[in-house]
């Protein structure tokens, strides 16, 4: 995972949650080597020497510094038990790693301590921020030390062929062979440093490679999400929580959240993790045999396929990770068989629909996190956001000399605020960059979903463009489901159930309450309408913007885009007069609280009265309201 602080980056797993600010005047530039180190087994070695680790840390720290800076190296940061340098020269890193090592090994810690550091290192030409380094390089050279273990010293090919000839005394390479990192692309070519006279035989890297797995290789690495990675884990890493599911609405990364929890946790599960794509299937009945395709369960003429698939899967610690379940929801009960059956078994799910399972635990994946645009921060701190820095990223990525600059920031902001911090929208903004600068960018958005287009061609259909994503979402509704959802488009900045039920009613006198109740429900289940108010005797529910604009679009095809708003009109007009008349009793203060919430909906009633000529009702609204704003 990427982690995006005071502009600088690397995974999260690498203990530095927040980067202190460094003096970037002193920082080598150019081609440079950068050395991650952190403690093996920290929270452990805190259980057992208790009130002492601080002082083993603080002695930790001491001799790294002492080492590192005796080689040149120029702290960048230090984090709790981890350490990042970089150098101007390889063999320079490789020397104070080596001589880091020797003196850990060699000092007496407190209480029979074990103290042991894994180090990585990496040269490359990382670019240089006002607060530090960012880029891939950063990033391989802090995957490197995670994957090693306490006393080793892991080397990328780049660094290795610097450094072979010109090796410090008592000292080898190793080579370890190629393996998968997290989050890269492409295998890296791993060595070893061997340090004469300390151990040199460690166990497997802690690589994709150490269990059995499918999991497709990122094009890109994940940003942010750090809160979300480690709910996800820790749920998953419960004995009682045996399928967990992740919604959320099309585009909000789902997958993406999945397939890096899956590949955090491949140690977890010696017999694999095998991901299941079922996006493009539709039948229930198809789910069982993709499932035993991807396990290579071959198909037998005496028993079933579940069956087969379930005495495969009985006694395997196998994690299955089932991508777009939405459509063949259906079939969730056969879930239910495999664990019950499968006692060491465990389901992530990624769907825009909850399953109704006894077993299911739901994790609903929220936006990315997103500035208060009414107080904007400075630039440093705005790159912080994860909605901000991921349209960074990819705006990068397409055009390397994209900045945020004072000017920009708060249509940037905006942008990603108005796409509700959904991954795949500003992704598909941030493709917009090469050609609309932000301030052309945000007044387009304004035109709908048009321009939330995609240039890539090897993305799913479903995902090239935003409307794409939603449209997907929708054709899964029923009929009833369909024509809710287009009347909920109606309303603006949420609304009540009282008022969902009351324009359904209007509009279709054959619908019972209870069935806009069941309705409701369903979509929200279905990620496309959210409960924004939960301990509030009158619960509000709000649709995301970019489904709001799918839904207005929708209702506008559906030949419903005039009598829908005149219901709307005519509910608040009704609910306008009846907080007048309520205005000098003792519900005065909740009928204020209503029509405070309600205050976008009155707004849009009475645009739409004025411009369809009604000035009748026009003014006996504007009547009722008179208080309420000179109220306010």
């Amino acid at each position: 995972m990427i982690l995006v602080t005071r502009g600088l980056r690397a995974p999260v797993d690498c203990k530095f949650p927040g980067w202190r600010r460094s003096r970037v005047l002193d920082l080598p530039t150019g081609t440079i080597t950068l050395l991650f180190t952190d403690i093996e087994g920290s929270t452990l070695l805190l259980q057992h020497i208790g009130e002492q680790y601080s002082h083993v840390l603080a002695q930790c720290r001491q001799l790294l510094h002492a080492a590192f800076q005796r080689f040149h190296g120029h702290e960048v940061d230090t984090q709790g038990d981890a350490f990042f340098f970089a150098f101007a020269r390889a063999t320079d890193a490789v020397s104070a790693a080596v001589a880091a090592q020797r003196i850990l090994a060699s000092h007496t810690w407190p209480n029979q301590a074990v103290v042991r550091v894994r180090m990585g290192l990496h040269t490359g030409e990382p670019q240089q921020t006002a607060d530090g380094y960012v880029g891939l390089d950063v990033h391989l050279a802090a995957r490197l030390m995670s994957v090693g273990h306490g006393g080793q010293v892991l080397l990328s090919q780049t660094t290795r062929h610097l450094v072979e000839h010109t090796l410090p005394d008592g000292v080898s390479l190793r080579d370890l062979g190629e393996h998968r990192l997290k989050d890269l692309r492409h295998p890296s070519h791993l060595f070893q440093l061997v340090i004469g006279g300390l151990p040199a035989d460690f166990p497997p890297l802690k690589t994709l490679d150490t269990h059995p797995h499918n999991l497709p290789i990122q094009p890109t690495p994940l940003i942010g999400r750090e809160r979300e990675v480690a709910a996800v884990q820790q749920l998953l890493l419960r004995e009682d929580v045996r399928l967990l599911t992740l919604t959320g609405p099309g585009g909000s990364g789902k997958t993406r959240l999945g397939l890096h929890v899956a590949a955090e946790l491949s140690d977890h599960f010696t017999d694999g993790i095998y991901f299941v794509n079922l996006a493009p299937i539709s039948d229930a009945e198809l789910v069982v045999p993709t499932i035993a395709q991807t396990l290579g369960v071959k198909e037998s003429p005496t028993q079933s396929m579940v069956e087969q698939l379930q005495a495969f899967l009985q006694e395997k610690l196998l994690l299955l990770v089932l991508d777009n379940f939405e459509q063949v929801v259906s079939a969730a009960c056969i879930l239910s068989d495999l664990l019950a059956r499968c006692s060491h078994l465990k389901l992530l799910v990624t769907s825009r629909a909850v399953l109704h399972l006894a077993a299911e635990h739901e994790f609903a994946v929220p936006p990315l996190s997103l500035p208060d645009l009414n107080h904007l921060p400075d630039l440093v701190t705005l790159s912080q956001y994860e909605a901000m820095a991921l349209f960074i990223a990819r705006a990068q990525a397409l055009k390397p000399d994209f900045q945020v600059s004072n000017a920009s920031a708060p249509a940037v902001a905006e942008i990603c605020t108005r796409l509700d911090g959904l991954p795949l929208a500003i992704e598909l903004a941030a493709a917009r960059i090469k050609l609309l600068p932000p301030p052309a960018l945000l007044a387009r958005l304004g035109q709908g979903l048009a321009v939330l287009t995609s240039g890539v061609r090897d993305a799913p259909a479903r995902q090239q463009t935003l409307r794409n994503t939603i449209d997907w979402s929708y054709q899964l509704l029923d009929t009833d489901e369909q024509r809710l959802f287009r009347r909920l488009s109606v309303f603006v900045g949420g609304c009540t159930l009282q008022a969902i039920e009351a324009i359904c009613t209007a509009l279709d006198t054959q619908t019972p309450a209870v069935s806009v109740l069941d309705g409701v429900a369903s979509l929200i289940d279905k990620s496309l309408l959210r409960q924004i108010e939960q301990e509030a005797a009158e619960p509000h529910f709000a649709m995301l913007e970019t489904i709001h604009e799918y839904g207005r679009e929708a209702l506008a095809a559906s030949g419903e885009a005039e009598v829908t708003p005149q219901a709307h009109a005519a509910y608040y007009l009704a609910l306008a007069e009846a907080a007048e008349q309520a205005w000098n009793g003792p519900q005065q203060a909740v009928w204020f609280g209503r029509l405070e919430k309600a205050h976008d909906n009155l707004r849009a009633a009475m645009n739409w009265l004025l411009e369809r000529g009604e000035a009748e009702k026009a003014l006996r609204l504007g009547t009722a309201l008179w208080w309420f704003w000179y109220a306010q």
